[in-house]
């Protein structure tokens, strides 16, 4: 019973980001936590139409990320950076989307290696609720082999929620529930916009 309401979970935060557009070709891939003791999970199997649901459209993995018993498809090529999230926290969930805001962002902010943010109200959809909280999201490089990505990954999954902007190719959120991990992404994606509409606004001015 709990995997099938996991399933259905993933399959519904599928659908709402879908419909916003947010896995271009193919792009982005979702997992979720369905055992502890062994970790077990659900991801998204690779080059599916995500705006499609099949009943194919995600396949049961264990902690090291491989198929569990004989399944049709095939994990997401991301499927470790979802590996590192389940094995070094607790979190439940974990969402990885491209979008034009995440990339131009990470572009933007890339040389410094974070992006910070502070004075804003969706802030407090994180968990911040402090007058002058700050949320400082990680850019890594976006390296082509998936297990030295991992790896660079890895060195911020110090927490169950958290975040980190791969350069130039998308962000990974993370928190205890699907529920969190949706509306943690978009907070993110809403700064990102935000602060993307606001250089452009002053340049326009100045």
């Amino acid at each position: 019973m709990t995997f099938l309401k996991r399933y259905e979970e993933l399959r519904a935060v599928k659908q709402e980001l879908a419909a916003r557009d947010w896995f271009p070709g193919t792009s982005g891939n979702l997992a979720i936590r369905t055992a502890d003791q062994p970790t077990e999970f659900l991801v998204t199997a690779s080059g599916k139409d995500k705006r499609q649901d099949t009943p194919d459209d995600f396949v049961h993995v264990d902690a090291s990320g491989q198929l569990i018993g004989e399944q049709t498809g095939r994990p997401s090529a991301e499927t470790l950076l979802h590996v590192e999230v389940f094995n070094r926290t607790t979190a439940g969930c974990s969402l990885h989307v491209h979008t034009i805001a995440n990339n131009v962002l990470s572009e933007l902010y890339g040389d410094r290696g974070e992006i910070r943010f502070s004075g804003q109200e969706i802030i407090k959809a994180l968990g911040r609720w402090e007058e002058d909280a700050e949320v400082i999201v990680p850019i890594i490089e976006n390296h082509a082999d998936i297990p030295t990505l991992a790896t660079a990954f890895s060195k911020h999954v110090t927490a169950n929620q958290g975040a980190v902007l791969i350069r130039n190719h998308g962000i990974t959120v993370w928190a205890p529930t699907a529920f969190e991990a949706k509306k943690h992404l978009e907070a993110y994606e809403f700064l990102f916009n935000y602060t993307l509409t606001l250089h452009s606004c002053r340049q326009a001015i100045h």
